[in-house]
């Protein structure tokens, strides 16, 4: 009998910071490793774009 797909295992697509890496696989760990080098380039993205905003609220209130 074919496991149905709501049947199979998840994959999970999240990264708790210290969990237990010992029973990820190597493919697991390739994706946990893109994933979190996607949400370090979303932060310094977001971190850019706050920084400009303190910057341009900066130079209206000196002036």
């Amino acid at each position: 009998m074919a496991i149905e797909d709501d049947e199979k295992p998840r994959i999970r697509t999240s990264h708790d910071i210290g969990q237990d890496l010992s029973l990820l696989s190597v493919e697991e760990l390739d994706g946990r490793i893109a994933l979190l080098k996607a949400e370090i380039a979303r932060l310094e993205t977001a971190l850019t774009m706050k920084r400009a905003t303190r910057e341009a609220a900066d130079r209206i209130f000196r002036s």
